[in-house]
């Protein structure tokens, strides 16, 4: 049976996770790419950085953008949410201050769900330190939905 997540259980998977499915429409076509996201409770929107491609190009021309992020026990046993939202970059040391919140938050979210550190994450401090900082960006959030199954 299908259900709609309850607000306090949307807000549980996207604090909770660092990986998702980003999804933007490029040349009239539809992307869906995995990305590692931070939600920022107190801004109410989505961290996230790329390199410098495709999905940037795209995002710069049509902004609307969607994110799920599901956790999965089995085929019969799932959670999934839905963020649609508009892309925004950042630049400078704004860029970079979002930067380092994304990455502490990711850092703390692998500790606490995963008990180990994580050592891809020591790139990101000094990625903020130099000027070949990734394009940092947020998703601002426009609506959240979620379902979920249990049999």
């Amino acid at each position: 049976m299908f259900k709609n997540l309850e607000e306090k259980e949307i807000k549980y998977i996207l604090e909770n996770n660092y990986i998702g499915h980003i999804g933007y429409i490029y040349k009239n076509s539809p992307y869906v790419v995995p990305i590692t996201y931070y939600y920022d409770q107190e801004i109410n929107a989505i961290i996230c950085y790329s390199a410098d491609g495709h999905k940037m190009q795209a995002l710069r021309i049509k902004p609307e953008v969607c994110l799920q992020i599901s956790n999965i026990e089995h085929v019969t046993s799932w959670k999934s949410v839905l963020v649609h939202g508009i892309f925004e970059q950042k630049y400078g040391s704004d860029a970079k201050s979002y930067l380092h919140k994304f990455s502490l938050g990711v850092k703390d979210i692998i500790l606490e769900k995963e008990h180990k550190k994580a050592s891809f994450i020591d790139e990101f401090s000094s990625k903020k330190h130099d000027d070949n900082i990734p394009a940092v960006f947020l998703i601002k959030i426009e609506e959240i939905t979620g379902k979920k199954r249990n049999a």
